[in-house]
């Protein structure tokens, strides 16, 4: 990391760097998890709800490599063993053994919130002490916010649609 880039940070970079790996393990396992359940994905709306999981895998692995690239900036190294991952994650992971459209949405909803969570406390945390992840959170962020929203909807249409059949 250059001189001046570590002059700006104002806090602990080995906490910065912990928080990081963390978020960057996150990552990971979200993107798996989405990529995995578009494959499986069956039910009314499977299509659509496979499509959107696809993009959303796409974006997740998009924010490992932001997160990479900011901790190898910051000195630090990305962790390199996945099955690292499972010991450093905040949000965890949920196979997608259920493959059923309504399982799947709610399983990636209960993951996305938990990732806007992850990514306010870092937002909190580097507003002030480094302008450089605050501004590659707030990114990452908009993301996870509009993922979140995206399967909200779907799920909405598919409850509207299961309500229409009863009836």
């Amino acid at each position: 990391m250059g001189t001046k880039g570590r002059e700006i940070i104002g806090m602990d970079v080995q906490e910065l760097l912990g928080l990081l790996r963390r978020a960057y393990a996150d990552e990971w396992l979200a993107y798996y998890q989405y990529w995995l359940g578009a494959k499986l994905v069956k039910g009314p709306m499977k299509d659509a709800v496979g499509a959107e999981l696809l993009v959303h895998a796409t974006e997740e692995l998009l924010h490992a490599d932001m997160i990479a690239m900011r901790i190898i900036q910051l000195g630090g190294t990305p962790i390199t063993k996945p099955a690292d991952w499972y010991q450093a994650t905040n949000c965890g992971y949920e196979a997608p053994d259920d493959p059923f459209v309504k399982s799947l949405l709610v399983q990636n909803i209960k993951g996305e919130q938990c990732a806007i969570g992850v990514y306010k406390r870092l937002l909190d945390i580097t507003r002030e002490a480094d302008p450089v992840t605050y501004g590659m959170v707030l990114t990452i962020l908009q993301q996870e916010v509009e993922h979140e929203e995206d399967l909200q909807a779907l799920l909405e249409d598919f409850e509207l649609m299961m309500g229409g059949m009863r009836g």
